[in-house]
């Protein structure tokens, strides 16, 4: 499958006390660039969706953001640590035994007491599994949503290919008659210009200029760099690199087929080609 560099995707996960949401968003680069919004409590996540990430996606500019919020209609509750309430009474009664005059422990005192209070927030090794789980799920989204970008993509380029091997069926049966044409011009032209001039000079001169002119090996190439687009898209995987090149090698062959070519419809065909193969690479540019 062909992949854009191009997605979206956004997954919410409710703890009770709390809620995760992670947005994963992702445009065309030359390489895998991460970028992380992540809130502090949660910063400690980072490492770990960035293996993730990594792991599953070959390139593009990614932003993964990742907030935590307090859960839906869940107010963040304290609560006493009754056993240490009863362990700390039974103490003092003992103490009070031996000194009858000391002041009793007040409620402050045991509110600030170390472990008293507890508050029913999960801790970030507790939500650490849940992260992993919501940024596989994010990635599954992500992954999915460029790959049917790529298909897209992949589809426009196949009809670019097929008018392009149209054009390349329209020109190369016109070529020998264009060359043929070129010749007796050329001819007439040495007669006209150079009446004393060897007839056996002039053929061997209009010959090697048909040469110069003629744009068969072009054409060939065009049809074999063709193949190989529509090999890569059948193919898929990483292909963004390997179909930028194949589009600089068609617009080469079309820059020839246009500046050798003396005739001007096969100079139409050409120009047409490299509108073909620009639309490609804008395309080409998003693809993984």
């Amino acid at each position: 499958m062909i992949h854009s560099m191009t997605g979206f995707a956004v997954q919410n996960r409710d703890l009770g006390s709390v809620s995760l949401h992670l947005e994963l968003r992702s445009v065309n680069s030359r390489y895998l660039d991460l970028g992380f919004r992540i809130v502090d409590d949660l910063r400690q996540a980072e490492p770990a969706i960035r293996e993730r990430l990594a792991a599953r996606l070959g390139r593009g500019k990614v932003e993964c953001r990742l907030n935590l919020q307090a859960g839906h209609g869940t107010a963040r509750g304290l609560a006493l640590n009754t056993a240490l309430l009863d362990q700390l009474a039974e103490a003092e009664a003992g103490l009070r035994t031996r000194f009858a005059d000391a002041a009793p422990l007040s409620v402050h005192e045991l509110l600030r007491w170390p472990g008293m209070l507890a508050d029913d927030s999960l801790g970030f090794d507790e939500m650490l599994p849940a992260i992993v789980a919501l940024t596989e799920a994010a990635l599954d989204e992500l992954v999915a949503s460029r790959r049917r970008e790529g298909d897209k993509l992949a589809a426009m380029i196949r009809e670019r290919v097929v008018r392009m091997r149209e054009l390349v069926a329209v020109a190369t049966p016109r070529m020998p008659a264009v060359v043929l044409e070129y010749q007796e011009r050329l001819t007439a032209k040495l007669r006209d210009a150079v009446a004393s001039l060897d007839e056996d000079r002039i053929r061997q001169e209009v010959a090697l200029y048909a040469q110069r002119i003629d744009v068969a090996e072009e054409l060939s190439r065009l049809v074999t760099h063709l193949d190989e687009v529509e090999r890569i898209l059948k193919a898929g995987g990483a292909a963004g690199k390997r179909l930028d090149f194949l589009m600089q090698e068609l617009n080469r062959e079309a820059n020839t087929l246009a500046s050798k070519s003396p005739a001007t419809d096969i100079t139409a065909i050409a120009m047409e080609m490299k509108v073909l193969i620009e639309q490609m690479r804008e395309q080409v540019q998003n693809i993984e």
